[in-house]
C-alpha cells in the first residue's frame, strides 16, 4: 500500500484502486474496522473501491470524502453498534450522521452521507439521486449482486478481490440479515430483508402494504 501526493491531495493505492487519503476517511476505515465482522468489513472496501472506481472510468465529478464515508460505513445497521428498533439502514444512517458530525463536517455534507447508507438496499431511489448517494449505491450494488461487474477491469477486480477477499460474503450476509429479522421483524416488512425472511427464517409472516389500505380506519 503507497501514498503519493497529487494535486487533489494524498492519495493511497487500495486493492490496486487509487483512492484519496484524507483523516476523515481514515477515521471512517477505522470506524468501519472496528465496529464490523472481517467479511463486512472487507464488503465495506470493496464497495468503497469500487464505487471510487466507477466513478473514475465514468468521470464523474464527487466529492470524494462523502462516497468515502457513505461506503465505508454503509452497513454499520448489521453490527453490534447499532441496535436500536428502527431498521437497520436507518440505524446505521444514524451512526453515519453522527460520525460525520463529530468529525465536523457540514450539514449538506452529513445529509449526502445519511442519504448513502440509508437508501444503499433501496437503488431503485438511490440511484437517482446526487451524484455521491448513486455512486455509493452503484459501488454497494456492484458488491452485492454484481450490476455494472464488466465495467471493472479483470485485472483490477482480481487484484481488489485478491486484497480484500470476500470471506464467505453470500452465507455471512444472508446470516446477519436473518438475524436482524428474528430480532426485529416490525422492522423488515417494507424492505428487501422481507425477501430474506421469506425463504430462510421459519414463522416469518409479514405484513402486506395492501393489509395497510384495507385496514385502514376510515370508512372507505
Amino acid at each position: 500500500m503507497s501514498r503519493t501526493m497529487t494535486m487533489s491531495g494524498t492519495t493511497r493505492v487500495l486493492g490496486g484502486i487509487t483512492v484519496p487519503d484524507t483523516p476523515l476517511i481514515a477515521q471512517a476505515m477505522d470506524y468501519a474496522r472496528t465496529s464490523s465482522e472481517p467479511y463486512l468489513f472487507n464488503h465495506a472496501v470493496r464497495s468503497w473501491l469500487f464505487s471510487v472506481r466507477l466513478g473514475q472510468l465514468q468521470g464523474v465529478p464527487h466529492d470524494p470524502e462523502v462516497v468515502a464515508v457513505g461506503s465505508l460505513l454503509h452497513d454499520l445497521g448489521l453490527t453490534n453498534c447499532c441496535t436500536g428498533p428502527k431498521r437497520f439502514e436507518v440505524e446505521g444512517a444514524d451512526a453515519a450522521r453522527d460520525f460525520a458530525r463529530e468529525q465536523g463536517l457540514d450539514d449538506r455534507r452529513v445529509q449526502l452521507i445519511w442519504d448513502s447508507v440509508a437508501l444503499n438496499s433501496t437503488p431503485s431511489i438511490g440511484l437517482y439521486k446526487e451524484t455521491e448517494v448513486a455512486l455509493c449505491t452503484a459501488g454497494i450494488g456492484l458488491d452485492y449482486g454484481g450490476p455494472q461487474y464488466d465495467q471493472i477491469p479483470p485485472d483490477e477486480m482480481n487484484s481488489i478481490l485478491t486484497e480484500f477477499p470476500r470471506l464467505d460474503m453470500k452465507r455471512c450476509f444472508k446470516d446477519s440479515v436473518c438475524a436482524i429479522i428474528k430480532a426485529k421483524p416490525e422492522t423488515t416488512y417494507d424492505n428487501f430483508a422481507r425477501d430474506f425472511g421469506e425463504r430462510f427464517v421459519p414463522g416469518y409472516h409479514p405484513q402486506s402494504s395492501v393489509d395497510f389500505l384495507m385496514n385502514a380506519p376510515f370508512e372507505e
